[in-house]
């Protein structure tokens, strides 16, 4: 039922945010490069094919959560791409997007888990890619993202999937931006990108994607 309400819901979420498309209005050069050449970039990567394959012999196998956002799939495989992170985390259960966030960078070393304690990830590292899916509850999102906020440095990058696909999903996003540690931010409705790099002027994009 979730789904189905979603994708009744979506054109006019893209109506909506049409004016927020391809960086227009946007004078940040970081902002205006991230929006143009990452989250707009439609260049047909080598690997898109290959994991489509995978997802669907993953799906054969019985693979419990088919996700029907390839769109969000293949924006998490080039953030990582482009951020070529030392660590990823992915926080939730367990699903075909990891394929893409492993894919993005083969020499990171990839922690999976639905909670941070379950991840085994080093208490003491840094997490530069971080992952949360856990949007059908926005306590267990919120008790994912203050665990790990404090591992976050400057070049961090934390997607938070669902930031729109509930009022509780929405409010946590809000009091997500305003945290103290928490730099520019871009609101893609599916999901929201978090950056840590205070030395930046601290915005809040929303971005039609």
């Amino acid at each position: 039922m979730w789904n189905i309400t979603l994708a009744c819901k979506r054109p006019f979420i893209w109506l909506r945010r049409f004016r927020k498309r391809c960086g227009y209005g946007v004078h940040s050069p970081f902002a205006f490069d991230l929006i143009t050449n990452v989250i707009y970039e439609k260049r047909p990567y080598y690997a898109y094919a290959d994991l489509r394959k995978r997802c669907k012999e993953l799906q054969c196998a019985g693979e419990k959560r088919p996700d029907g956002l390839d769109k969000v799939n293949k924006l998490l495989f080039r953030l990582v791409n482009r951020c070529q992170p030392q660590t990823i985390l992915d926080l939730g259960t367990p699903s075909l997007s990891a394929c893409y966030l492993i894919a993005g960078k083969l020499s990171a070393r990839y922690y999976q888990g639905v909670t941070f304690s379950e991840s085994a990830f080093p208490e003491t590292g840094a997490i530069d890619f971080l992952y949360i899916h856990h949007y059908p509850d926005s306590g267990e999102t919120e008790r994912s993202f203050l665990s790990c906020v404090n591992l976050a440095t400057e070049q961090s990058l934390f997607v938070v999937e669902g930031i729109r696909y509930s009022a509780d999903m929405k409010a946590l996003w809000e009091r997500i931006q305003n945290h103290p540690k928490v730099g520019i931010t871009f609101d893609l409705y599916d999901v929201g990108l978090i950056f840590f790099d205070l030395k930046k002027i601290k915005e809040h994009y929303l971005v039609n994607f």
